[in-house]
């Protein structure tokens, strides 16, 4: 299994015919052995396993026992992780094995990891495909294996040559593409990324492409499984057995929320305004405050730059500052704050570092959990991992399309190029530039938990391979979107604050089979509407999802509604709700 899974090895049927026949015959003189041994009395049993069971589970207590959630500190267990502390893990393609590097990575970057950061990114993927079923043989003969359909793929980076051709390119060439006839697979094509092409080589020394596609995606707990001793985010290791060791702790604890904003321009008349009613609510209901408040940027509508800007994004967050410090209980909270590619100093490079602290040093010191890291960053709660980056991706991508496009919807096309991908950014070096040695910080490998693309496109939410990948769009009125993961997260929600200029959504996956109620809840007889509202609730069978439409405007409206659905079924079945 360690093989064929892992390395991804296979023994031929002779061989492994051989190792049982061995096993059988070593299984055979041990019996034998055990047989002619001198019989231990029967009142010296009692102690001898009593003995080894002490050894045997002294160091097994710890990691099989479940928490009691009680006893756990939540807080001890939330952390932000910037990208430039993240330790420097490389991939070995030879080894297929994850290690730390000795050396500290560096902004400027040597030669070498020019090329090195593509190659590992290339082996992991690989590494994936061979692990896959769809790619593994029967490892015994039999009529299964005679009955094996090889068909034969061509996996590499699409890039282009010299002369401006398409082409398909690994370690050891490079091979021309011919589009015409290829048939679109699901997802975004552009040049670096990684696919699987079946086609025909043509006397012109080009391949005429007939299929492309996303190489399969690995799910999270698979790549736990062989990885989990590898410390990808620093802090320490979390183990498979620690992680289901707190999971009762992770469910128990429902009032875990992460509350995830984009574009929160303070130079924008709306966006305070819209932040005050927004904390107003949580305010008035201590049992709804958010553990944490991710603030994305951009932090000013049109850049930094030019006459004023600097003083200007200054003022801006000392009102932010002033804001938050009038809601003293929301100081229990964790403020994070992820640039954008507009805010102080503009660069075009991924990882993007943390807000300069010549704007940020007056919050910093005001709001004692306040965070400024780097773009993208991740929240580790527990053993889940949570990517927020924030990036115009889908505008980059749709401007760079290769061969074929497709005609699904940009956030499944999306969802499956960056998960399939196991990439932030897959994307050539021209169009996307990124620091090569701490291109570890943008890996999607292992599969996390939940990844946040913050961009100004238009706002999404799904689940894929158990990832929730949601965008929150921009956020400068006061009305709310939110999304209760549920079990999906093991029991933490994630709020989404989103973008005000689109309609309201319920997002639920289709696979829940749940129906939805909705109601309009304004003030205007809004007492026959919650009884309506009520009895369609508890009428149903099923754990309904809930919309209920609130007017701007209104307060802490999104609290009474969600209280009158809370009421009406236990809170943990009611799955999402939009306000």
């Amino acid at each position: 299994m360690v093989f064929s899974t892992k390395y991804s090895l296979t023994l031929p049927a002779p061989a492994l015919e051989y190792i049982q026949q061995v096993l059988i015959d070593v299984s055979q003189l041990s019996q034998q052995q055990t047989d002619d041994q001198t019989e231990i009395p029967e009142d010296e049993w009692a102690v001898g396993l009593e003995l080894w069971a002490a050894e045997y589970l002294k160091g097994e207590v710890d990691d099989t026992q479940e928490a009691d959630p009680s006893e756990v500190n939540v807080e001890a267990h939330f952390s932000v992780v910037d990208s430039f502390n993240m330790p420097p893990v490389r991939f070995d393609p030879v080894r297929a094995a994850f290690s730390v590097a000795k050396r500290k990575p560096s902004i400027a970057g040597q030669a070498a990891s020019r090329s090195s950061y593509l190659r590992e990114r290339w082996g992991i993927i690989r590494e994936i495909i061979l692990r896959n079923e769809n790619f593994t043989p029967p490892a015994l003969g039999g009529q299964d294996r005679d009955n094996y359909l090889k068909l034969f793929l061509l996996f590499g980076m699409l890039s282009r040559n010299p002369e401006g051709r398409l082409t398909l390119e690994d370690g050891d060439g490079r091979v021309v593409l011919d589009m015409e006839d290829a048939v679109p697979g699901e997802g975004l094509f552009t040049e670096g990324c990684m696919v699987l092409i079946e086609g025909e080589y043509t006397v012109d020394d080009t391949l005429r492409v007939l299929a492309m596609g996303h190489p399969p995606s690995e799910k999270r707990h698979i790549a736990r499984g062989l990885h989990g001793h590898v410390d990808f985010l620093g802090g320490g290791a979390m183990s498979v057995k620690e992680e289901k060791k707190y999971q009762p702790t992770v469910i128990a604890n429902t009032q875990v929320s992460f509350v995830v904003l984009s574009d929160v321009w303070l130079d924008h008349p709306s966006t305070l305004v819209a932040l005050r009613r927004l904390f107003e609510g949580y305010a008035e209901a201590a049992e709804y405050r958010p553990m944490v408040f991710v603030l994305c940027g951009n932090f000013v509508q049109r850049g930094w730059e030019g006459e004023g800007g600097l003083k200007q994004y200054t003022n801006g967050f000392n009102a932010l500052t002033d804001l938050i410090l009038s809601f003293p209980l929301l100081l229990q909270s964790h403020f994070v704050f992820v640039p954008g590619p507009l805010d102080p100093w503009t660069g075009t490079t991924l990882p993007r570092p943390a807000l300069p602290k010549n704007f940020t040093q007056r919050l910093a010191s005001r709001i004692p959990k306040a965070k400024f890291v780097s773009n993208p960053c991740r929240l580790r709660y527990f053993g889940q991992d949570i990517v927020i980056c924030r990036e115009d991706l889908m505008g980059r991508m749709l401007r760079n399309l290769v061969g074929v496009k497709s005609a699904n919807e940009g956030a499944d096309m999306k969802r499956y190029t960056i998960l399939d991908q196991a990439h932030l950014s897959p994307l050539p070096e021209s169009v996307r530039p990124t620091l090569w040695e701490f291109d570890h910080a943008l890996r999607l490998y292992p599969m996390p938990t939940a990844v946040v693309l913050a961009d100004k496109y238009e706002r999404y939410e799904l689940t894929y391979e158990g990832c929730h990948v949601f965008n929150p769009g921009r956020a400068q009125r006061a009305q709310c979107t939110q999304s209760r993961l549920g079990r999906q997260l093991y029991g933490m929600r994630i709020r989404q604050k989103m973008q005000l200029t689109s309609p309201s959504a319920v997002f639920a996956s289709s696979k829940w089979h749940q129906p939805v109620v909705s109601v309009d809840a304004d003030r205007r007889g809004r007492g026959s509407r919650l009884t309506a509202l009520v009895q369609a609730v508890s009428a149903l069978a099923v754990a309904p999802i809930v919309r209920v439409d609130v007017p701007l405007g209104h307060g802490v409206e999104p609290l009474w509604c969600l209280s009158s659905v809370w009421n009406a079924w236990n809170a943990s079945d009611v799955r999402a709700w939009t306000c």
